[in-house]
């Protein structure tokens, strides 16, 4: 059996974990953005799609229906068997709920039992997305950890996460650091991911009594923030820690592991070289060139990131509260404590 379901019914099976979604585009479609947690099992591949896509345009309706039909006998068994190795009950869905969805559901249907059929497929759902973001506000207090780069905000709210307080991880959501040398080691996420990640993120955290969230700017690598995270961002209470250079350094170093992605590193370095005073960047890039990632690192902070950190929140209006540790795990011990007596009823 075949049960059609709405968008807003697919989310709700997403959120409570009842459904597996499974993507039947290809694998090109797939890769411009997708349900969060969808199972690629594409009916037709890149070239088959281009292939049926243009017999369409040039010969028929029909005649491309006679060509995907042969295509898909041709895979039949493979294509089934794929299906079945997916586990738990299944969403289908294609570009826009059509035949894609409709004749993958079907077979499988017709050994698995019931499945779903999401309509209006992947257009429905982002218009969901793209509705929802725009509509949405943010009701808890939001607090926002701010300090100079390398401090470790965000390896602090990830241990938080793992502690399960209420943590919104948007470098983690847009696959990026949120700055100039953000992308190194990642895979940096378009807009469309980016903002399907979040919505889902944002319905799985409201009911917290509270959100966690880092002090981004309106970019973060390839992601572009929505309007009222910005706007809550900057009413929010703000913690600003500050730690001595030398854990700074060290912390950098050890996230962005520079011996493993040099030549990264020296790209990102040459976007903004310019901006840096030339005495300074001479002893940067000679640093780089070197392998001496720490001194490196220490003349960025001290000519390039520190300087436009102070700039920054000299703008901030919002209450802040400054936390001085010795490195980031009392950063860390820091914070907690100041979440347990801000939220007492909560922890």
């Amino acid at each position: 059996m075949v049960e059609d379901i709405s968008v807003e019914q697919f989310v709700e099976l997403l959120a409570k974990g009842d459904i597996t979604p499974i993507d039947v585009r290809s694998p090109g479609e797939f890769a411009e953005g997708t349900v969060p947690g969808s199972v690629n099992v594409p009916l037709f591949d890149n070239d088959e799609r281009a292939q049926i896509g243009i017999i369409y345009k040039q010969q028929s309706v029909d005649a491309a229906k006679e060509r995907g039909l042969e295509i898909v006998a041709a895979k039949l068994p493979a294509f089934i068997r794929e299906l079945q190795q997916v586990p738990g009950r299944k969403a289908f869905f294609c570009w826009r709920g059509g035949m894609r969805s409709k004749t993958s559901a079907t077979l499988l249907s017709i050994l698995a039992g019931r499945v779903y059929r999401v309509q209006g497929g992947i257009r429905a759902y982002r218009r969901w997305v793209v509705e929802t973001l725009e509509q949405y506000r943010l009701e808890q207090p939001l607090v926002v950890l701010n300090g100079y780069t390398g401090t470790g905000k965000t390896n602090i709210l990830r241990s938080l996460h793992r502690k399960g307080y209420p943590v919104l991880d948007l470098e983690g959501i847009a696959g990026h650091r949120g700055s100039i040398f953000g992308g190194i080691g990642l895979e940096p996420r378009n807009q469309r991911t980016f903002e399907s990640l979040l919505v889902h993120e944002l319905i799985r955290l409201r009911h917290a009594p509270y959100l966690l969230m880092e002090a981004e700017s309106k970019r973060v690598g390839k992601a572009v923030l929505p309007d009222f995270l910005v706007e809550a961002k900057e009413r929010a209470q703000q913690l600003f820690l500050e730690l001595p250079s030398e854990a700074r350094v060290e912390q950098i170093v050890a996230d962005y592991d520079p011996e493993r992605h040099k030549m990264q590193c020296v790209e990102a370095f040459e976007r903004i070289e310019r901006k840096i005073h030339t005495p300074a960047a001479r002893d940067i890039r000679d640093a780089l060139e070197r392998d001496d990632f720490r001194t490196a690192v220490a003349l960025l902070l001290e000519y390039y990131y520190d300087p436009r950190y102070e700039h920054t929140i000299s703008e901030y209006g919002a209450e802040r509260i400054v936390i001085r540790a010795a490195n980031v795990q009392d950063a860390e011990r820091k914070v907690e404590a100041y979440i347990k007596k801000a939220f007492p009823q909560a922890n």
